[in-house]
């Protein structure tokens, strides 16, 4: 276990945050991540870091695992002139991520708050949900609501929630 995952768990077991986890071989895909999600009993998150045109402002953006992303239906909403996808390298910078692996636990490591956090809506209906932490190796579950009401809080996010259709 490296030391940004060790650093994740950590957190939360400190926030006193119930998780499960499992380990794997490296999982490159949403249908992998599926397979992982039902091991576990939870919606496998979609999380896509994202940037402006400009690339000055960046997002990361939580979204129902076959849900596809529009960009033009989530910049509107945010408005915001197009989104496109943030380099690994601005991703590794700001939350000690790398794509494949990119999860919300990571937003910790953003202690200047650069990135903002985007929920689609639908998430909320879940009561558990499951992402890679920080390594595409693990999948870990936790309660959504201890997301939202301890982890966020104690990373100092509040989210911007928003509709993304089917």
């Amino acid at each position: 276990m490296n030391e940004i995952i060790k650093k994740i768990f950590d957190t939360l077991d400190s926030l006193e945050i119930e998780y499960t986890y499992i380990t794997h071989e490296e999982y490159h895909n949403m249908a992998e991540c599926a397979v992982a999600g039902k091991k576990l009993g939870a919606e496998f998150c979609k999380n896509l870091f994202l940037q402006d045109r400009q690339g000055r402002e960046f997002f990361l953006l939580l979204l129902v695992g076959e849900k596809k992303f529009r960009t033009a239906e989530v910049s509107k909403q945010i408005n915001r002139s197009r989104l496109s996808f943030g380099s690994d390298e601005k991703l590794y910078e700001l939350m000690k991520e790398k794509g494949g692996s990119i999860n919300p636990l990571g937003l910790i490591f953003d202690t200047d708050h650069t990135v903002d956090l985007l929920i689609d809506s639908d998430l909320k209906n879940y009561e558990y949900i499951c992402f890679h932490p920080s390594d595409g190796r693990y999948s870990l579950k936790m309660r959504y609501k201890d997301f939202t009401d301890k982890f966020l809080p104690y990373a100092g996010y509040t989210p911007t929630y928003i509709v993304v259709s089917e």
